[in-house]
């Protein structure tokens, strides 16, 4: 069987870019993705934490597992390789896009999977150490880093729904429905309402 697998960190990020990744690749290999997974959820968690450790569970030998990249597996070295190590022990083959890796049980796709995930974690320490390093000297020179004190984004939640929440207050409906509708705490919709009347 043939899954496809995809991950985003927040619900800010979109899963269709990667949806799309795979549905084109498997275009070009005659391939059909048989069953999709897809969480909203860091890849931190470990993977008992995740839909993508129940799905490893229920695959099979000669299974299919395409993911966008290896770094949807996890997000340090230990738990791609973790779930790499077990992949491999049970002949169930592991597909990156833009790796372009083709991982199954053979001593070449342990070795690429080690040098992959080790070389993704000095990456992620490096971009981090660099981005601590920056901030410290901005720091240091004065500069006064994030948002001012007591200043609010100008985008907010329910921005762009303006005109409906408009019409639902025209028409007498309470804050407390227009946050059941809008799926929001009631909270959310005073707030916005009250910061709309001061436009």
């Amino acid at each position: 069987m043939i899954y496809g697998y995809i991950r985003v960190s927040t619900d800010r990020q979109t899963v269709e870019n990667q949806r799309f990744e795979i549905n084109r690749f498997c275009d070009d290999k005659t391939m059909v993705v048989e069953r999709w997974i897809e969480e909203t959820i860091s890849g931190t968690k470990t993977i008992e934490e995740r839909r993508l450790g129940r799905l490893l569970k229920k695959m099979r030998r000669g299974d299919i597992l395409i993911c966008s990249e290896l770094s949807r597996l996890g997000r340090n070295l230990l738990m791609i390789m973790a779930v790499l190590n077990d992949c491999m022990n049970r002949d169930i083959q592991v597909w990156t896009i833009k790796d372009n890796y083709r991982l199954g049980s053979d001593i070449n796709s342990k070795v690429l999977a080690f040098a992959f995930g080790l070389s993704a974690e000095i990456e992620r320490n490096l971009i981090s150490q660099r981005t601590k390093e920056a901030l410290a000297r901005k720091r240091a020179e004065g500069v006064v880093l994030g948002r001012p004190k007591g200043s609010k984004s100008k985008v907010r939640k329910l921005t762009g729904k303006e005109q409906e929440i408009k019409a639902l207050l025209d028409k007498k409906v309470s804050k407390c429905a227009i946050a059941r509708i809008l799926g929001v705490h009631r909270l959310t919709v005073a707030d916005f309402v009250r910061s709309m009347s001061e436009l």
